[in-house]
C-alpha cells in the first residue's frame, strides 16, 4: 500500500510539473507582453539641500529610465533639476512574475505531497501493517527488560517514567550488563584453556 501511495504521489507531482511547464511554454512571449509589474525603473535620490532623500519607482521602458522621467513630482525648482538629477541613481529592473508563480506552485506541490505522505505514514500505515510473528516476541522481551530496569532504578515522584533519557539510560545499562557477561564468559573460557 505504501508503494502504491508513493507511485501515486510521484505521478501527481510529475503531472503538476508538466502542467506548470506547459503554462510557461504556452504563455505569450515575455518581451511581447510585459506586464506593468514585471518592469520598473528605480531611482534612489539622496538628500539635497533642505529636501530629504527619497526612492522613486515607476513603470517605464529601459530607454526612459532616468531621473527626468521617473521622479514625479520634482521636489526642486526648475533651475536645480539638473543638479538634483545628477545625484540620483536610477536602475532598470526586470522580473518574470510568471516564473515566480510557477516556482511557488511547484514548491507548494512538493510540500503538499510530502505532507500527504506523512499523514499516510502516521494514520494509515500502522493500521495496514500487521505485527510480524518473529519480531513480536523480541519486542515483548525488550519491553519486559525495560520494565525491569525501570523498576530497579528509583524514579522521582511526579516524573514521567518513560522519558527518552530514561530509555537511553536503560539501554545503556543493558549494554553494560551484556558486555560484563561477555567478558566473564571469555575469561572463564580462557581459564579453562590454560
Amino acid at each position: 500500500a505504501s508503494t502504491m501511495f508513493a507511485q501515486c504521489t510521484q505521478k501527481c507531482t510529475s503531472s503538476v510539473l508538466l502542467i506548470a511547464l506547459l503554462s510557461c511554454i504556452l504563455s505569450p512571449p515575455a518581451q511581447a507582453s510585459k506586464s506593468s509589474e514585471d518592469i520598473r525603473c528605480k531611482c534612489i535620490c539622496p538628500p539635497y539641500r533642505n529636501i530629504s532623500g527619497h526612492i522613486y519607482n515607476k513603470n517605464v521602458s529601459q530607454k526612459d529610465c532616468n531621473c527626468l522621467h521617473v521622479v514625479e513630482p520634482m521636489p526642486v525648482p526648475g533651475n536645480d533639476v539638473e543638479a538634483y538629477c545628477l545625484l540620483c541613481e536610477c536602475k532598470y529592473e526586470e522580473r518574470s512574475t510568471t516564473t515566480i508563480k510557477v516556482i511557488i506552485i511547484i514548491y507548494l506541490s512538493v510540500v503538499g505531497a510530502l505532507l500527504l505522505y506523512m499523514a499516510f505514514l502516521v494514520l494509515v500505515d500502522p493500521l495496514i501493517r500487521k505485527p510480524d510473528a518473529y519480531t513480536q516476541p523480541l519486542h515483548n522481551e525488550e519491553e519486559n527488560e525495560d520494565a525491569r530496569s525501570l523498576a530497579a532504578a528509583p524514579t522521582p515522584s511526579g516524573a514521567r517514567a518513560n522519558t527518552v533519557l530514561e530509555r537511553v539510560e536503560g539501554a545503556q545499562q543493558r549494554w553494560k550488563r551484556q558486555v560484563q557477561e561477555q567478558r566473564k564468559t571469555v575469561f572463564d573460557r580462557h581459564k579453562m584453556l590454560s
